[in-house]
């Protein structure tokens, strides 16, 4: 199992990188009470592999679970014979029972990166949805109306322009809801995407007579395309059994601008070390290149753990690495933890002035490069850190000097 990081039980460390949590004033009460909590978190196996957008709500529910409450996870082998409708704009095709038995048998591996399966309490929802009778379909049906129903905006596009709408579709939010029910569930977890259906489950046990859920969104991963959901049918997806390599070369294919999300919902790191990670980004002290770097190992470290981490990284660089460095470099040892281009220009004695150094930049004679590759020093005010990853400054065509930090 992955270990966890940061065991709390505080209120706002169970709640971290949750995007809403409702009727919130109830969650506080509920917290507030020490009770052991009915934690519900379900998946359809539509696909055989969980990715890292599953994980995201996956670490909210460990949270829980260390924080001693009951998690309570369901396999939707039933459900996924009708396949969710969520951010649909046509019917989804069903599943076998033979597909959907093959990719439920990969989910208890993978869930247990995450999760205690020990400590679990685990279910398939046909153990109570395939028992229910006609007349028992028909009383959970009518406990939800047409319009509540079409208040779910894909069902309300798709009614608009006419399009089919099959009324198993219809079925799908109470079948997931009444799973709620089933094993009285007193938190529900779920992406944003999610947020229709659990306050459906919350509705239901209000119609059967239990106290209903509190739900609990959590914010939906972009995919490595840096546009849709991460999602393995459009393959923009980070698996969480992928190998080592490909997990580090995916991560290393994401636009920059993904780069606070991914930090936030899925390296792993701390807050405080993702928040000054992050803010030396935004000021131009970290290249974007070392801070993906960065995400990618923290990332197969997870998953994979430390020596296959520096295996992936180690693989990367000598795949894609520039190759414009001569095999004999001078070295320049500095205990100084950033310096000005210009002035570390000086200091190593590639320029013999700031004016010198500073023209050199400005007219683009100056190069830096980094374990991922080469970057061009446009602005005299470039501040370059000074850390255990050896940067090789250079100055023209043959001027070189690797600059490495000082041991203490």
């Amino acid at each position: 199992m992955v270990p966890y990081l940061q065991k709390t039980t505080s209120a706002a460390a169970l709640l971290l990188g949750a995007q809403e949590a409702f009727p919130s004033a109830e969650l506080a009460r509920l917290l507030a009470s020490n009770k052991t909590l009915r934690i519900k978190l379900g998946f359809d196996p539509t696909k055989p592999d969980l990715h890292l957008g599953h994980a995201v709500v996956l670490n909210g529910l460990r949270r829980f679970q260390e924080a001693g409450h009951q998690v309570v996870i369901i396999i939707g082998d039933f459900t996924a014979r009708i396949g969710d409708p969520t951010g649909k704009e046509t019917a989804r095709p069903p599943l076998s029972a033979a597909e959907i038995a093959a990719n439920a048998s990969t989910y208890l591996d993978q869930l247990g990166l995450l999760i205690d399966l020990d400590k679990a309490e685990i279910h398939s929802n046909s153990e109570w949805l395939g028992k229910l009778s006609l007349n028992e379909i028909i009383q959970l049906m009518a406990k939800t109306t047409i319009a509540q129903l079409l208040a779910r905006e894909s069902f309300a596009r798709r009614y608009e322009r006419g399009d089919s709408i099959g009324l198993h579709e219809f079925l799908y939010p109470l079948l997931q809801g009444y799973d709620s029910v089933a094993i009285n569930a007193d938190i529900e977890l779920g992406g944003t995407d999610q947020r229709f259906n659990l306050l459906v489950g919350r509705d239901l046990q209000q119609g059967y007579g239990q106290k209903p859920q509190i739900c609990i969104t959590y914010p939906i991963l972009e995919g490595i395309d840096g546009h849709e959901k991460m999602s393995k049918s459009l393959d923009n997806y980070v698996g969480l059994t992928m190998p080592p390599a490909e997990m580090y070369g995916r991560t290393m294919s994401i636009p920059d601008s993904l780069l606070p999300t991914w930090y936030s919902l899925a390296s792993g790191l701390p807050q405080i070390t993702v928040q000054k990670i992050l803010a030396n980004l935004e000021n131009g002290k970290l290249h974007p290149r070392d801070v993906k770097m960065q995400l990618a190992y923290s990332i197969v470290l997870l998953y994979h753990g430390a020596e296959a981490a520096r295996s992936a990284q180690d693989n990367f660089i000598h795949q894609f690495q520039k190759k414009e460095l001569p095999e004999e470099i001078p070295e320049y040892q500095l205990s100084d933890a950033s310096l000005n281009i210009c002035s570390l220009l000086v200091k190593v004695g590639l320029v013999t002035s700031t004016s010198e150094a500073r023209r050199l930049v400005e007219q683009g004679g100056v190069k830096l490069h980094l374990a991922a590759g080469m970057r061009l020093i446009e602005d005299p005010h470039f501040s370059v850190e000074i850390n255990s990853t050896a940067n090789v400054i250079q100055v023209g065509k043959r001027r070189f000097v690797r600059i490495v930090a000082a041991s203490e």
